[in-house]
């Protein structure tokens, strides 16, 4: 049986750790055959990304800060040298400062608002903008949200709005890369235990409220999120676009 991924090449934007849920999407996209090109932000991470792309395999380590278009301009054009064709990208990277998620939305920093929506929403826009011309056959853009996007979250404030930017935002680049064939979506998963969820106040109530409360009666794991993230990147996916697909034990069904 054919891998579902084989002969494709994703580029991958955002392993912080290995349990980063880009690192499971990551090992999911290898699993199935792809090859890996990993960026990292700064000399700081590059070796932690080098030393975990040496364990899933991949071929190539780039750095790139999406804040700067300079930098995506480099990671493009590099790519572009190379001769080489993308097929997946999938941009995991959201920031807000930690103050502006431990207290009240309405005390948001106009500087905090607009960090966490540069990084967290419009870099999608910057990357898909100098991805696309790179895939010249098509194939699938990929971000990650959450379900305070659309519903509030105790405590995750700021993030929460920057998400729902996140989400509009991969609409509209579905329309506009759709005569391209390239395909934009997003899983919206499950609190899972993550170095940036670990910023929010009271994470492991979510955590105890999500596992009580879902249909499945227990939190998501991220190998669920990395095993759909194969699906969207794949031709089984071939027909999805502008979605937003949730991977979170079903708990988005509930009204309480």
């Amino acid at each position: 049986m054919s891998q579902l991924l084989e002969g494709r090449t994703a580029l991958i934007l955002g392993i912080a750790n290995k349990w980063s849920l880009a690192f499971a999407i990551a090992q999911a996209y290898r699993r199935e055959g792809a090859d890996l090109i990993l960026t990292y932000l700064g000399d700081r991470q590059k070796e932690t990304v080098e030393e975990l792309g040496a364990e899933l395999g991949a071929s190539r380590f780039l750095p790139c800060d999406v804040t700067q278009e300079g930098d995506l301009e480099r990671l493009a054009e590099t790519l572009r040298a190379a001769g080489t064709t993308l097929d997946n990208v999938v941009h995991s990277i959201a920031f807000a400062n930690r103050e502006d998620l431990s207290r009240p939305f309405l005390e948001t920093s106009r500087g905090g608002y607009l960090l966490a929506q540069e990084v967290s929403a419009y870099s999608l826009v910057a990357v898909a903008r100098a991805a696309a011309p790179l895939m010249a056959k098509g194939g699938s853009i990929l971000t990650l949200t959450y379900l305070g996007a659309v519903r509030v979250v105790q405590n995750y404030n700021v993030m929460g709005v920057a998400k729902a930017a996140l989400e509009a935002s991969v609409r509209y680049l579905a329309n506009d890369l759709g005569p391209s064939n390239i395909r934009v979506n997003a899983i919206s998963a499950g609190p899972i235990k993550t170095a940036s969820a670990r910023g929010i106040r009271d994470f492991n109530t979510v955590l105890n409220v999500v596992a009580e409360r879902a249909p499945l009666r227990r939190n998501t794991e991220p190998a669920e999120v990395a095993d759909a993230a194969v699906f969207l990147a794949s031709n089984l996916g071939r027909g999805v676009t502008g979605n937003v697909l949730y991977v979170d034990a079903g708990f988005q069904v509930m009204g309480f």
